[in-house]
């Protein structure tokens, strides 16, 4: 109301308490400040190099095993994970004290899955055994014997009821010795097999003959199967029911969507062998992959190139892989009898951050999102130290395609 001989208002500069900040007045008027874009862009530029500074994102190698990693389990508990060996040796380890707390030897060959109070394995000698979740002593709740070998076991995420593959697909009940159904499509054997997290009454399985097929327990049989290269591993999407992602033998990963397999929704390539293996983060905007070119790739869902590639001089083919269920960290197992640990974000801090250091890492993060296309700093920000033999690979495979 008043002229340019206004008094300001008290409020706008006197304290009310001795703990208030001192009110700095700003005019956000763009004329008034030039170089401001410039200085957003240099500070984008050191926030992308600094990244790449601190990007240490292996944790700890988690050794004992006399043979190959071939499957991994994840715990009720954040802290605990369950490793299984080729030899059919399961190690229950904390990945606080990184070390190992038991030891079991349960089958010749199989897979470990973990429900509640227990957990299965599977194994070549057509037995599925549940185990007590205790730290001391090796004490078997329940065995079943199969007619065939399994392959694979998963257990459902509400009800007491697993299943398990071989020629065919088995649900089982805790507390019977024959399976409630059986079933199959086709003649060949079953390699994995998943429930799905949402639609709890839905599976998916892979099978030697390349197709992917879906089935509904509520119904007993099978409702959709697709054609693809052959795949070794599907995992459903936590977030979205009906959105699952296959790993091939191609080389990629595809995303589809079990209303419309004839299409892909999104194809991911960045392997340059086999994916043995994939795992969602509890998010459902990523997913882990572990392949046969002895790395492991962090992969956004809406992208068809990874963001991160894991790998260590000592790390062999990668056969399994898990994300950990707060989302921060990552599990994988190897030829090299070790379980290795990584962390999700490469550059992120262990530990709880204080607010300002919150803050300014959520502006040094739209900092990085509003100037990502800039050439500068897309080629900080993209650029991976590789293998030389995953160099060589991709080198010639685009000789290849250019041919």
């Amino acid at each position: 109301l008043g002229g340019e001989d206004a008094e300001p208002e008290p409020d706008n500069y006197v304290h009310k308490t001795k703990l208030d900040l001192q009110r700095v007045p700003r005019n956000y008027d763009p004329t008034l400040h030039p170089f401001e874009v410039p200085q957003e862009y240099v500070r984008a530029l050191n926030a992308t190099k600094l990244e790449r500074v601190f990007a240490k994102q292996f944790l700890a190698s988690l050794d004992g095993h006399q043979d190959g990693v071939s499957c991994l389990a994840k715990h009720k508990s954040l802290a605990t994970v369950l490793s299984g060996a080729c030899d059919g040796e399961v190690r229950i380890c904390n990945l606080t004290k990184r070390k190992g707390i038991r030891t079991i030897q349960a089958h010749e060959g199989f897979c470990p899955r973990f429900c509640r109070t227990s957990f299965f394995t599977v194994g070549d000698d057509k037995t599925v055994k549940q185990w007590k979740n205790g730290w001391t002593g090796e004490e078997t709740l329940h065995t079943i014997l199969g007619k065939t070998a399994c392959t694979g076991i998963d257990h459902h995420w509400k009800e007491a009821v697993s299943a398990a593959c071989g020629q065919q697909v088995d649900i089982w009940d805790e507390q019977r010795t024959r399976p409630i159904c059986s079933m199959t499509w086709g003649f060949n054997s079953i390699s994995s097999v998943k429930f799905n997290p949402i639609e709890t009454f839905l599976l998916g399985s892979c099978a030697s003959d390349r197709n992917i097929v879906l089935y509904d327990r509520r119904q007993a049989t099978p409702l959709k199967k697709v054609i693809l290269l052959r795949t070794n591993r599907i995992c459903w999407n936590p977030m979205e029911a009906f959105i699952f992602t296959a790993a091939n033998e191609d080389y990629n990963l595809y995303t589809s969507d079990m209303h419309a397999l004839d299409t892909p929704v999104m194809v991911h390539m960045d392997h340059v062998s086999v994916v043995l293996d994939v795992d969602y983060s509890p998010t459902g905007k990523e997913f882990v992959s572990a392949s046969f070119d002895k790395s492991i790739c962090i992969f956004p869902v809406d992208k068809s190139r990874s963001r991160e590639v894991y790998h260590t001089k000592r790390m062999q083919h990668v056969i399994c892989v898990k994300w950990t269920s707060d989302s921060k960290y990552i599990m994988c197992g190897s030829d090299e009898m070790n379980t290795c640990l990584w962390k999700a974000n490469a550059s992120g801090k262990l530990g709880v951050l204080t607010s300002r250091e919150e803050a300014a890492k959520d502006y040094n993060q739209k900092l990085k999102e509003e100037f990502q296309h800039h050439l500068h700093i897309k080629c900080i920000a993209h650029h991976r130290h590789l293998l030389k033999s995953i160099y060589s690979q991709i080198q010639e495979q685009q000789i290849m395609k250019e041919a």
